[in-house]
């Protein structure tokens, strides 16, 4: 199934979502690798109000390219997911409503996704420059001397991603190796 997720960005929006749905995102979300993560959550930990409102938005794992003349960005594909695990379950609590990135997640994170109605959104990896097409604005909002990693609030159209987890527990990779399995008789 495909569906389009414009904002507001909201729990209801993304309940019927199943893992192996296809999702078109439009509208503000932001990126953080690990090294922001790591600092937001100090200041969460130091009782200081984050860079953006962690309440429904949407986070996505990418450390761009610098853009080229008359580009709000470089190619931006997703980085590996698991390294932001240690931090994932926190935003989640906090209201996170989705992660974008590539590869599996801990039990962790997909306890966190279910236990608070949220979702994992795999984007395309490979396929940086494609996924740099969407992002129509970029602007560092925090951690500017992290280069590539410094928090960025994107405005993004028609983003194209796949449901991983969703908020019912579904997992799409383990749902393909359990089919894999299946058609090869073990």
């Amino acid at each position: 199934m495909e569906h389009i997720l414009r904002e507001p960005f909201s729990k209801e929006k993304v309940r019927g979502y199943r893992a192996g749905d296809r999702v078109r995102v439009t509208g503000t979300i932001y990126t953080a690798r690990d090294a922001a993560h790591r600092r937001i959550t100090e200041m969460l930990g130091r009782g200081e109000k984050p860079p953006f409102d962690i309440e429904n938005s949407i986070i996505y794992y990418v450390g761009p390219t610098p853009a080229k003349p008359g580009l709000p960005i470089g190619s931006a594909g997703p980085t590996t997911s698991y390294r932001m695990d240690a931090y994932a379950p926190t935003l989640l609590d906090l209201g996170q409503l989705a992660m974008i990135g590539k590869g599996q997640r801990s039990e962790e994170v997909k306890a966190a996704a279910v236990r608070n109605g949220a979702v994992y959104f795999a984007a395309i990896g490979g396929a940086a420059a494609l996924m740099a097409k969407h992002i129509k604005k970029a602007e560092v909002i925090a951690f500017e001397d992290l280069g590539a990693e410094a928090v960025r609030k994107l405005y993004v159209e028609d983003l194209p991603l796949t449901v991983v987890i969703d908020c019912m527990g579904g997992d799409l990779y383990m749902q393909g190796r359990e089919e894999y399995l299946k058609s090869v008789g073990k």
